[in-house]
């Protein structure tokens, strides 16, 4: 069932769930949004082969070829749209539209495919987009957090933490953090002033 959007919802506030392919942008999405989320899956064809590479991601039929959209009601007035954009290199390009207006990102990634990270880290820097990284536990990790902060060179006052994007709780604890980490970025200014 739809949940129908308020008439007292003023507020709209905008989150980019980025990664490599296959990270579970698309799972996240869904998993925590309250409608159902628009989703622009689609079947990865033969006139993909050798330009779409979905090695570390074995079974992966499909790819977001524009992006997802997802929502989720935090009161009366205020509204947090998601959008999970592709992760499949051809469709890079859509990035920089998608973080026009963004509050924050998250950046989703795969132990097994550290290098899929880098770029969506460099577009977020680039922007000055604040973001945070969550690890996707597709099993039980091959290497603890600290690990992954030195592969990523990921400096210290950005969160990294662990979900599993197909559960509901631990995807809402993943926005909880971007959020917490955007407040503190936010009051560190304040007192800068």
């Amino acid at each position: 069932m739809r949940t129908p959007l308020r008439g007292s919802a003023s507020h709209g506030l905008k989150i980019v769930v980025v990664g490599g392919f296959g990270v579970g942008k698309t799972t996240m999405v869904r998993s925590v949004s309250e409608i159902r989320p628009l989703s622009t899956e689609e079947t990865m064809t033969q006139a993909g082969a050798g330009v779409d590479f979905n090695s570390g991601a074995p079974g992966k039929s499909t790819t977001t070829v524009a992006f997802d959209f997802g929502r989720i009601s935090l009161d009366e007035k205020m509204v947090l749209y998601l959008f999970g954009a592709p992760g499949q290199e051809r469709f890079w390009f859509l990035w920089d539209r998608l973080f026009t207006g963004t509050l924050g990102a998250v950046v989703l990634v795969d132990t097994r495919r550290l290098a899929d990270s880098w770029y969506a880290i460099d577009r977020l820097e680039h922007h000055g987009t604040p973001f945070i990284v969550a690890r996707n536990n597709f099993g039980p990790p091959a290497h603890d957090l600290d690990d992954v902060r030195e592969a990523l060179s990921l400096p210290g006052e950005i969160p990294l933490i662990d979900c599993d994007a197909r559960r509901r709780e631990s995807s809402k604890q993943v926005l909880i953090a971007l959020v917490d980490h955007l407040y503190a970025l936010t009051a560190a200014r304040e007192t800068t002033r």
